[in-house]
């Protein structure tokens, strides 16, 4: 009777442990995102700047900070070609003319002195235009960036105070009256550009700030549904311990009835 006993104990009395189920749920959870609170749509102006900074898990920057950026780049080879060439011409010309008295070993030390003032003058000039261009390039794209981002759309007067901006702050040292032509120049040269970047977007059949609004809201569809996998398995998870826990309770009646039925036998 001990014998059997024990084997009723040891064997189906006893809860299973199945570790199989327990390991398909760990995986489970560690394959969704790790997003614990309920998502939010970035409704506001605010939101919308903050999400332009955003990099999670390890994503490249936005699209608007990268067009900045190129921009930028390409200002500033613009820029270095437009100083630099006449300058290097210029200061080629000057040596030139300056050193007709002076004597050469050889053609080619001529030739060579005359490239060497053509590249200082290139460097030289070419880096103030350079740097300078870029700075008004990105001023202004980051200007009327932020005003697209913040308000959620296209419109002229973004540009046109980001021209304004722009041409106001490269004539401020000139004082009131040069910050204030500079940045009526500035509105007159970014009508026309706010004009041309609208209808280029256009032309692609969507603009910037439609394709993020399209995107924004994909994506918080997606977190939504993320969330909503990990309520329902953790409802699950919940009411699987709950039925084991009920299961426990089952086999330790079930061993106590069996133990109480073996004393009594004894006595």
């Amino acid at each position: 009777m001990t014998v059997e006993l024990l084997r009723v104990i040891c064997g189906s009395a006893l809860p299973r442990v199945h570790a199989a189920d327990s390991a398909d749920s760990q995986t489970a959870l560690s394959n969704l995102p790790i997003h614990v609170g309920k998502p939010e749509f970035p409704d506001t102006g605010w939101d919308r700047i903050k999400d332009l900074f955003d990099r999670g898990n390890g994503q490249a920057y936005s699209e608007e900070l990268r067009n900045v950026g190129r921009s930028a780049m390409m200002a500033a080879s613009v820029g270095l070609l437009y100083g630099g060439l006449p300058a290097a011409r210029h200061a080629r010309e000057r040596f030139i003319h300056l050193s007709q008295a002076e004597l050469y070993r050889s053609r080619v030390e001529a030739v060579r002195s005359a490239h060497n003032a053509a590249i200082r003058g290139f460097i030289r000039y070419g880096w103030r235009w350079s740097w300078r261009v870029a700075a008004f390039v990105t001023l202004f794209n980051t200007v009327s960036t932020g005003l697209s981002v913040y308000r959620d759309k296209n419109a002229l007067t973004h540009f046109a105070l980001a021209g304004a901006v722009t041409g106001g702050v490269f004539r401020m040292n000139l004082g009131v009256r040069g910050l204030v032509a500079g940045a009526a120049i500035g509105v007159v040269l970014g009508i026309p550009a706010g004009v041309l970047i609208v209808g280029l977007q256009k032309l692609s059949g969507e603009t910037m700030r439609e394709r993020r609004r399209r995107e924004r809201r994909e994506l918080f569809e997606l977190r939504v549904a993320e969330w909503n996998a990990r309520l329902h398995l953790t409802d699950d998870l919940i009411s699987e311990i709950s039925g084991q826990d009920q299961i426990t309770e089952v086999h330790l009646q079930r061993i106590e009835e069996l133990l109480s039925q073996s004393r009594n036998e004894d006595s």
